[in-house]
């Protein structure tokens, strides 16, 4: 392995330290963005459940909002519903909209790098195919070649321009699945929401109600 990195020269190392950040995001993205950390499936029938009578004690809010992204937004409007008992149906509307925008945001954390990475990569193999281009040419002085130079020119150019293609392929494949993921995490986000409010409002309809 570091016989290529030599054979490729100095242009490789920006795509080798690419390559080590596209790699940890992508570990960290895959973990962090599992259906467990980010939507239990019982969570919000459990709220739910638990907030028949009222809103949960702020013991039982702490709790939620350690458990996930969905239980994030689901803590901020239970404690928005503690703070304003009385507000209007719109106003809660507003504050889970809100909720649901900062975790989103969280979900989508470093998804634009991992995209810039799959990006860059390519053109960063294009620069070192240039490198590797002078160095063919600067190889041919008039009545002699020198060919270690140019054996040397031909590795740069061509180990460049394959290292770019394997970096940004597998970042770009991750990138379009880890953002197709989020989307799926936000309209569930979204429905989730809506369940609040429709609950909540109908069960102060049904307790003011004669």
């Amino acid at each position: 392995m570091f016989g290529i990195i030599q054979a490729a020269g100095w242009p490789i190392w920006p795509l080798l330290l690419c390559s080590v950040i596209a790699l940890a995001l992508i570990i960290e993205r895959f973990y962090n963005l599992r259906s467990s950390v980010v939507l239990p499936a019982t969570l919000l029938d459990d709220v739910l459940s638990i907030s028949q009578r009222g809103v949960p004690r702020p013991e039982s809010i702490e709790h939620i909002q350690s458990t996930s992204s969905l239980g994030e937004m689901i803590s901020a409007g239970l404690i928005f519903l503690q703070n304003q008992p009385l507000c209007s149906k719109d106003e809660f509307e507003s504050e889970m909209q809100a909720s649901g925008r900062r975790v989103a945001a969280k979900l989508e954390r470093y998804l634009s790098t991992l995209g810039s990475i799959a990006s860059v990569a390519p053109l960063l193999g294009l620069f070192g195919t240039v490198v590797g281009m002078i160095e063919i040419f600067g190889s041919q002085t008039p009545g002699a070649g020198n060919p270690a130079q140019l054996a040397h020119g031909i590795s740069v150019a061509l180990y460049n321009t394959a290292f770019g293609l394997v970096i940004a392929i597998p970042s770009l494949v991750a990138w379009r699945y880890l953002r197709s993921r989020v989307d799926n995490f936000v309209v569930e986000l979204e429905i989730a929401a809506e369940r609040m409010v429709h609950h909540f409002f109908t069960q102060r309809t049904l307790a003011t109600s004669p």
